[in-house]
């Protein structure tokens, strides 16, 4: 867990992202709590890292989300060398759980 982003405030916004039931109730909640442009940039990260995941090269994966190349490498060193968010994230999706 990152000591940098730890606070009362953050814990409070995870519980919240915690106690939604669906889908529908994720998209009320994030449409008022985000701008159309940071949801779009956290969903595009993260299809930047499912593809990563998969193998895909920066070419077909910038072709396919439109991110930049920083972006690509940032997702990436998140992936090696991060908490292993994603990876958890992304295992547990294709498992079902």
């Amino acid at each position: 867990m990152s000591k940098k982003i730890k606070s009362p405030e953050v814990d409070h916004l995870f519980e919240a992202i915690l106690a939604l039931k669906d889908k529908d109730e994720c998209y009320r909640f994030f449409e008022d709590l985000c701008t159309v442009n940071e949801l779009q940039s956290l969903s595009q990260r993260y299809e930047v890292a499912s593809m990563l995941s998969e193998k895909k090269t920066y070419l077909d994966i910038a072709d396919k989300t439109g991110a930049s190349t920083a972006t690509i490498s940032r997702v990436n060193r998140a992936l090696n060398y991060g908490n292993d968010g994603y990876s958890l994230i992304l295992d547990r999706l294709k498992k079902g759980v």
